[in-house]
């Protein structure tokens, strides 16, 4: 089962997760972890990357939660994993708007986890240098180039971030995982 979402239209949110409820019944995770990282130095004004993070990082998130959140306290139960990036947590230059788009996702995940009440459950998972095409989303030539060549030999495989994901699921209904920081070895 998939459907095409674009996270930057509400609508598509709420249609996921309408489409999960019509085939299973029922809604038990969802796992905000579109993002983009178009990042450059600040001197670059790519204000059009900005807005897109911002879109994408920021309020995708905010959209699969506002699709989300309705069904899992109608359901009882519930578990939100939201997807941040270890970029927030150690900031570096060309990174400030993809750190502070990671950083806002990381303070909505934990107010919403304060929010939560004892049945519904909320995650962050902060990956470092994972083998994806993020890359791909970064438009200044230089920037792009610097951050696949950083991650040449140092990247982890997704499925770390799924096993990480899936530790979190896997727990007994009353234990909350709140955070979970999977980054390689080599990174600093």
């Amino acid at each position: 089962m998939h459907l095409v979402t674009d996270v930057t239209r509400r609508h598509d949110l709420q249609a996921l997760v309408g489409l999960a409820c019509d085939r299973f019944g029922r809604l038990d995770v969802l796992v905000n972890n579109a993002g983009i990282g178009p990042i450059s130095s600040f001197d670059a004004l790519r204000v059009e990357d900005w807005d897109a993070m911002i879109d994408v990082n920021i309020k995708g998130v905010l959209y699969g939660i506002a699709a989300a959140l309705p069904l899992f306290r109608q359901q009882g139960s519930g578990h939100i994993i939201n997807v941040v990036s270890t970029a927030g947590l150690k900031i570096l230059p060309t990174m400030g708007v993809y750190a502070a788009t990671k950083n806002a996702v990381r303070t909505l995940t934990e107010a919403l986890r304060q929010e939560a009440g004892p049945n519904l459950r909320v995650t962050e998972v902060s990956p470092g240098f994972v083998a994806t095409d993020f890359a791909e989303s970064m438009t200044d030539p230089v920037v792009k180039a610097a951050i696949k060549k950083r991650g040449e030999g140092m990247a982890i495989q997704p499925d770390a971030i799924a096993r990480g994901i899936l530790f979190a699921i896997e727990q007994p209904g009353e234990v909350d995982v709140g955070s979970i920081v999977i980054r390689p070895t080599a990174q600093d």
